[in-house]
């Protein structure tokens, strides 16, 4: 009888295993594809099976990892491959579970939850099996390694108990993740909960591994396990923790490179870009809620298209992502076009200015309490390597925060050394920043860098500089106006690009086009380049403004290539570098441009000083040092006005004084008088 009762499930699992061949002989080819990409792994399709098969798919359901041992074996015997491993894909919805919710009856339940990486350790070998021979007949024991705690046999078949001789042990890779949920999942003030993830054998390859960097979104198939937690005394509470026993990890977000596409959507690509106005189509589908800032939406498009990244001569290289920044006044509109860019991009990542730290952008090291040492946990640039970063309100980061910023920005990479991790992490992530002025609104008499609250060595990395103004203009209220006014009815049909076809545009194009710049594009920008340089600046003393400064020429190298691979052109023409210089001018127009001279200078931008106002600081610190050898040290303030009649006005002389003094050159040691440092 009882002979009986242990053969029936030994029949039904010889049911089972015949059930899986059968099954995998019916998509032989499906899985035949499935092996030539992994080796050894066997991508398994949930709706397959439980179309072919329900029973299968009920007990893989149930008991998940006695059915996918008999899924194994069935390949095995069928002699396709050695040690296959059998990763589930597609499961129904009704195993997906937020980590909130999971509770006793989940155990040893396949399940599938959904988070972001909080933590990952390294990867360490861990005994899977362990082979023992018994001192006093020579029989061999082999003993599963299922608990954390290494386990030797308790006694063989001959009597014999205590030490076991160990011949060999199995190991596997393993690593450890710890998953927290997204915050787009939570409600109101909610904490979001953790949980333990355990990742075996492939899961831990170098391919998985990218997908599984901190910070990244994935779902997890598998099985819930209880951890036993040992108290002080040695024996184990009646409380248990939980860990799931990953069989598949899928990660969530893709980079540009990593879109698929059918054969559908690439005739669609291919109809849309030989659209002679697609330039135009494209700028308008971006954020279409709003109205006007054709220019803006330009520049932000080319943008998401991206330059080429380019090994120089000497090994190093020049950064292919185009940074961009916005100033404006608020309520123009800026953070919902920033928000509507971090949705569209891939990786795409939207931080605040004040809620974001130096760690937060950049990198953290933190104390992982189960490896008992230090792990690195990456921010939002380096998780969002190869997408787009939006920073709000970026003039209220802190300025230690902002200055971490800088290598990331131009040399495309993170470098730590903190604790005893020295890392250099990759970011090759585009920036598109937004921020106010410092005092609420624009003045229009005052230098753009001093009413931005960046320094100067931050400026200068963003390729194109945008300056929003509001100011009261009835026809473009009108129209600002009914715009927002149709968005707000929710009938509005706008004739623009599906968001996701663009998406799949862009991701079209950076995979298959690498522009190269062609000679009739080459000599367009050297033009332009050489005309500004060379323009004719009106100043009092020798020195010409800088209008333009090798940075801005890569700038626009950049912008010619996004152009030309939004056309899917192999070869950048005249006309893209036309629509480049076309940027740069309108961005230099509104930050550039010294009324004085009636001129283009860079320097507006990145120092605050024109080169109209440090021809006269300089003036003034020559006349002072001709004063000092003929009146002494103490420089009565009337006679540096009588040396300088006629050459700057009074407020140019204040400004200037002003400035000196600020930079510790003069100082005023009594009323009306002035002293050289």
């Amino acid at each position: 009888m009882e002979l009986e009762g242990k053969q029936k499930p030994k029949r039904k699992q010889e049911d089972l295993v015949l059930e899986a061949k059968n099954f995998f002989n019916a998509y032989k080819k499906e899985l035949g594809e499935s092996v030539r990409r992994d080796e050894g792994v066997v991508r398994l399709d949930f709706q397959q099976l439980q179309s072919y098969s329900p029973v299968l798919a009920d007990n893989i359901l149930e008991l998940p990892e006695e059915t996918i041992a008999v899924l194994e074996l069935a390949l095995e015997e069928m002699g396709l491959l050695e040690k296959p491993r059998v990763r589930i894909v597609e499961l129904p919805k009704s195993c997906n579970v937020y980590i909130r919710a999971i509770r006793a009856r989940h155990l040893d339940k396949l399940v599938a939850i959904e988070g972001l990486v909080r933590q990952a350790s390294e990867v360490r070998p861990q005994v899977v099996n362990a082979r023992f021979e018994c001192p006093n007949c020579g029989a061999i024991l082999s003993v599963l390694q299922i608990e954390r705690k290494f386990r030797e046999p308790s006694r063989c078949s001959c009597g014999w108990k205590g030490n076991f001789k160990l011949l060999s042990k199995e190991m596997v890779d393993a690593q450890r993740l710890v998953i927290e949920e997204s915050p787009d999942t939570l409600e109101g003030g909610e904490q979001p909960r953790r949980m333990n993830i355990f990742l075996k054998e492939d899961l831990v390859d170098i391919k998985m591994e990218k997908k599984t960097t901190p910070g990244s979104r994935v779902r997890i198939y598998g099985v819930l396990k209880e951890v036993p937690v040992p108290l002080q005394t040695g024996a184990i509470s009646t409380r248990f923790d939980i860990a799931l026993e990953a069989n598949n990890t899928i990660s969530m977000e893709e980079s540009f490179e990593e879109l698929e596409m059918s054969d559908e959507d690439e005739k669609q690509i291919l109809e849309l870009a030989a659209d002679p106005n697609i330039f135009k189509r494209l700028s308008q589908s971006i954020s279409p809620s709003i109205y006007g800032y054709e220019k803006i939406k330009e520049a932000v498009l080319l943008q998401l298209f991206g330059g080429v990244k380019k090994k120089r001569s000497d090994g190093g290289a020049t950064r292919g992502d185009i940074h961009v920044l916005l100033v404006g006044d608020p309520g123009v509109a800026k953070s919902v076009l920033l928000k509507y860019v971090s949705t569209i991009a891939p990786k795409g990542r939207y931080v605040s200015g004040k809620a974001a730290t130096a760690a937060g952008l950049t990198a953290a090291v933190v104390k992982d309490e189960f490896l008992r040492g230090w792990s690195l946990e990456g921010g939002a640039m380096v998780l969002s390597n190869k997408g787009v970063v939006c920073i709000d309100e970026i003039e209220k980061m802190d300025e230690h925060d902002r200055s971490t910023m800088h290598e990331a920005m131009e040399q495309q990479s993170v470098t730590i050394s903190k604790a005893n991790i020295q890392a250099t992490l990759r970011a090759e992530t585009t920036v598109l920043a937004a921020g106010n002025p410092k005092l609420g609104r624009f003045d229009p008499y005052t230098p753009i860098p001093q009413q931005i609250d960046i320094s100067p060595a931050l400026l200068s990395r963003f390729d194109v500089l945008f300056v929003i103004r509001d100011l009261p203009n009835r026809k473009q209220d009108e129209s600002v106006a009914s715009h927002v006014l149709e968005e707000h009815k929710q009938e509005v049909i706008r004739d623009v690009v599906d968001s996701k076809l663009l998406r799949k545009y862009i991701a079209y194009a950076k995979q298959k086009i690498k522009p190269k710049l062609s000679d009739e594009a080459i000599e367009e920008i050297k033009e332009f380049y050489i005309r500004l340089r060379g323009q004719p600046g009106r100043s009092d003393s020798e020195i010409k403004p800088i209008p333009i400064t090798a940075r801005q020429l890569e700038g626009l190298v950049r912008l010619s290539e996004a152009h030309a691979r939004m056309r899917l052109s192999e070869e950048v023409k005249a006309e893209d570098s036309r629509v480049a210089i076309e940027l740069l001018k309108f961005s230099l127009m509104q930050v550039g441009y010294d009324e004085e001279t009636k001129s283009f200078d860079i320097d507006r931008v990145t120092t605050g000083v024109t080169a109209s106002k440090r021809g006269k600081i300089l003036l003034v610190k020559e006349t002072l040092s001709q004063l000092e050898s003929r009146l002494g040290k103490l420089i009565p303030l009337e006679e540096l006005e009588r040396a300088v009649e006629g050459k700057m006005t009074e407020t140019e002389l204040e400004e200037a004084i002003d400035q000196l003094s600020k930079a510790g050159d003069i100082f005023k040691p009594r009323k009306g008088y002035l002293q050289r440092l």
